[in-house]
């Protein structure tokens, strides 16, 4: 059985749980707290699992694939069924880029690591931190949301009529966005995709409140 190396909160974990959900993989959770006695991703035991001591990894009999997209592409390769990538290419190159948007350029910036070096390292007060978070993710939401409806593939989903590794990326980086309260209106079309993608039981199962370490 897959093993996921998780935190219910975390969004690249969230994308990982969407995809197995989807995809109807059977996996063991395994909590790893993030905040909890300064973080149990600092362990020994988790360090040498990945040397970045960051979430989420995935155990395949006994291997550790890291990176959230590189696990998202691998369980794409390996359960094709049902598919989270279009069948044409320019199709799959442009959800790609949409999680590049997402992954790379947006929850970096946002990520534990970097939110706690601006408070303890640079001494950045939380007023001031919470506007950079939101600067991130409303600086991100801005150019999706224009992609989103200038490009005709766009559907009731980021690319078409199902879900696909956008939609895993995006419906995440919603959540983060809502826990620190920016408002969506401004982003009619990620709204009406989230909206979309949480009526879905996949997306429901894998939510960070279902989760068994939710707090």
């Amino acid at each position: 059985m897959l093993s996921l190396y998780t935190y219910f909160r975390s969004s690249a974990a969230f994308r990982v749980r969407i995809a197995l959900e989807w995809k109807g993989l059977a996996y063991r959770s395994i909590p790893v707290h993030l905040l909890r006695d300064g973080g149990t991703q600092h362990t020994p035991e988790y360090a040498a699992r990945n040397p970045q001591r960051l979430i989420p990894a995935l155990d395949v009999d006994g291997r550790t694939v890291t990176q959230s997209l590189a696990i998202l592409e691998y369980l794409e390769e390996t359960h094709p069924q049902p598919p989270l990538l279009p069948p044409d290419a320019l199709g799959r190159a442009r959800v790609r880029a949409l999680c590049a948007a997402i992954a790379c350029d947006i929850h970096p910036l946002n990520n534990l690591r970097v939110l706690r070096y601006l408070s303890s390292t640079l001494g950045i007060d939380e007023p001031q931190r919470d506007a950079w978070y939101r600067h991130w993710i409303e600086t991100g939401f801005d150019a999706i949301e224009r992609l989103l409806q200038r490009d005709r593939p766009t559907g009731p989903y980021c690319h078409g009529e199902t879900p696909t590794l956008a939609d895993c990326c995006l419906i995440p980086q919603v959540f983060n966005a809502n826990r620190y309260r920016i408002p969506l209106d401004s982003y009619p079309t990620i709204g009406a995709i989230h909206d979309t993608c949480l009526r879905l039981e996949a997306f429901q199962r894998a939510a960070p409140q279902a989760q068994p370490d939710a707090e």
